[in-house]
């Protein structure tokens, strides 16, 4: 069945052209309807009923939802060209509207969830006069415990949750495991007439939670605490913020779906090798402290992560890759956005990147009691906004966006993204990649009114592979003609391995160590060989290097050398003086001989000399033959035989 697109002017605030949408989009278009959500209500459930509808509002998206409920038949897409596109001002919408419904039309992967049950056992923290009364208001839905931090001089009576004093030294976990260890525990003794008392203090009490309410307005326990599911945290000082936490964790008990924000791959990981650190991008950044080292890589906590996708932006070698939706979705999302613009007759569209809840909010305030966005301007709402790195700003670029802007919210993370925006500034997106970071909607709109683009000679290209191959062919595209390589910030993972081949002796422990494989030897000679577009700029190599021959020069090279192999290192090999086989580096041999030979208690003889320029084979041949042979042992014993035993029989 065809799609079609149902329009709405919104009681004549927008103007629609039904034939060039129709055009632009290649779907059939309704007629242009003024009240579709209400007064003609009838024709949206028409349409509905008749499936395959694509309504053009967004707003009322929970009303036709309803509707279709109420028809037993499939939710209709909504798309919104209204906020976005038709109450802008400064030029003809027609081709950010085609967009806009072309981005909408593709099918997200699904998001990968986890169950998470929580029991209600809920902690409340807080001064006596804050708790009690929250406690009070939660001991119907929830097992409650409150932790008073002011002492025990006025305990309630009630038994409909318990009370308790004491130092709350740690607290680990997350939404319906969380682990508590308290110093000086004194627990409410219920029997006894009177008061009631409190047990005596006791140290290294560990229990546990499903949430917890802090209302202390002490330090948070977690670092990013509003990341961090199921701990509510509220300033005890404002009734209106305590209430809001109090309903909130009145909410949490049952069984939730937690999503898996991150895939990891563990055999990428550029962490460490044989004890010596390397990477560190995605420990150092983490705001939730969901990623630790475990061995040689790092891992993941699912139930911590809260998915601002920081490190999956970071990350060199693409061991960790956010997927919710993956990133691959979101070039696509990306190359629709572009092509259906140009499509569709419009040039030098700018893209603006945001999130899905700050971001959305101020385009509608700015398009409902502003200026709207230029026409020229296509949003892009994201999950993740650290998570959209340099790879996907120059993939953007790339596929034919003249330029990329991204608009903060918040509580947004700044650093990662303007590390990303530097180094796709770096690799030829100079002058073409912004953070817009504003407060307000007329702000937003003025800025981006005040800013034009110019379109490129760049022809857009086609993106393939992991988000390193897309970087790498999306920055190759944006520099035509440039050959040498480029400079890139301190921590960018692509450069070059620089080798001093006076100290360096050729070891090759940088080639065992290398993780990405940039290092390499040759069976046949000695030799060190490189190749860039595979270097991390881990520092591995540097770390391991024993005579502290290597460094490290971050740089892009566009050019097709940084995926050939190059020799950074080499010497004449010496020559076995037994068979004449080439083995080892002849500099190194001839400093050992000199070094040991004839000075050392185990060389002082000229065969032990011998054997420091002799291959392993023949060194072994060798020692086997010599007078005091190390592999040698006792003759073996003659073998007895049965005439043996029937002669000593004989001779007794």
């Amino acid at each position: 069945m065809t799609k079609q697109l149902i329009l709405c002017d919104c009681l004549g605030s927008q103007t629609l052209d039904r034939e060039a949408l129709s055009r632009a989009t290649g779907l059939p278009c309704s007629r242009v309807h003024t009240a579709l959500c209400t007064r003609e209500i009838d024709s949206a459930a028409e349409a509905i009923a008749a499936g395959e509808a694509i309504v053009a509002c967004a707003q009322e998206a929970p009303r036709f939802e309803e509707l279709a409920v109420e028809l037993g038949t499939a939710a209709p897409l909504c798309v919104d060209i209204r906020d976005r596109a038709g109450w802008g001002e400064g030029g003809e919408s027609l081709a950010k509207m085609s967009a806009l419904i072309a981005e909408a039309r593709l099918d997200a992967p699904p998001a990968k969830t986890v169950d998470v049950t929580s029991d209600g056992l809920c902690l409340i923290l807080g001064r006596a006069d804050v708790a009690l009364p929250a406690a009070e208001r939660l001991a119907d839905t929830l097992a409650v415990t409150v932790l008073l931090l002011d002492g025990a001089d006025d305990l309630p009576l009630s038994r409909r949750y318990e009370v308790i004093t004491g130092d709350l030294k740690r607290a680990q976990g997350s939404f319906g495991n969380f682990t508590l260890r308290l110093d000086r525990l004194r627990m409410l003794e219920p029997g006894g007439r009177g008061d009631f008392v409190l047990s005596p203090p006791r140290n290294g009490a560990e229990t546990g939670c499903d949430l917890i309410l802090d209302l202390s307005g002490n330090t948070p326990l977690f670092p990013a605490p509003h990341k961090r599911d199921g701990y509510l945290r509220a300033d005890p000082g404002s009734a209106s913020a305590v209430a809001e936490a109090v309903f909130e964790a009145a909410q949490m008990l049952g069984t939730f779906e937690k999503t898996l924000y991150l895939t990891l791959e563990e055999h990428l990981c550029a962490h460490s090798r044989a004890g010596q650190v390397g990477c560190t991008r995605c420990l150092d950044i983490c705001p939730t402290g969901a990623i630790s080292p475990e061995g040689e890589h790092v891992t993941v906590d699912a139930m911590i992560c809260a998915g601002c996708g920081a490190c999956s932006s970071l990350c060199p070698s693409g061991a960790i890759k956010y997927d919710a939706p993956p990133a691959a979705h979101l070039v696509t999302r990306v190359r629709t956005l572009a092509e259906a613009y140009r499509a569709a007759g419009g040039a030098a569209p700018r893209l603006l990147v945001h999130d899905e809840d700050h971001g959305t909010g101020m385009i509608a305030l700015s398009a409902r009691f502003g200026r709207g966005m230029p026409a020229d301007v296509i949003p892009l709402a994201v999950p993740a906004l650290a998570g959209f790195g340099h790879a996907e700003m120059l993939a953007a670029l790339a596929s034919g966006f003249a330029g990329v802007t991204i608009l903060p919210g918040p509580r947004t993370e700044r650093d990662p993204i303007g590390r990303e925006i530097a180094l796709a500034t770096a690799m030829g997106g100079a002058g073409r990649v912004a953070l817009l970071d504003v407060d307000t909607p007329d702000a937003m709109s003025d800025a981006l009114y005040a800013e034009t683009a110019q379109a490129t000679d760049v022809s857009p290209v086609l993106l393939m592979g992991d988000r390193r191959q897309v970087a790498r062919l999306a920055a190759k595209a944006q520099m035509p003609g440039q050959d040498s390589p480029v400079p890139l910030p301190d921590g960018a993972p692509y450069g070059a391995v620089l080798v001093d081949t006076d100290t360096c002796t050729l070891c090759l422990s940088c080639v065992s160590l290398c993780p990405s494989g940039a290092l390499i030897d040759n069976p046949d000679l000695p030799q060190l060989r490189f190749q860039e577009d595979a270097c991390l700029q881990c520092g591995i190599c540097a770390t391991v290097c024993p005579e502290t021959a290597i460094t490290l020069e971050p740089r892009f090279d566009p050019g097709d050398g940084a995926m050939a192999q190059k020799v950074l290192n080499e010497e004449e090999p010496f020559c076995c003086i037994e068979c004449g086989a080439a083995f080892g580096v002849k500099s190194t041999v001839e400093k050992i001989v000199e070094k040991l030979a004839g000075k050392h208690s185990m060389f002082t003889g000229t065969d032990a000399a011998r054997l420091i320029q002799m291959c392993d084979d023949c060194r072994i041949r060798a020692q086997y033959h010599s007078a005091d042979n190390p592999l040698g042992s006792r003759d073996r014993p003659r073998v007895r035989t049965t005439e043996d035993y029937f002669g000593q029989r004989r001779d007794h």
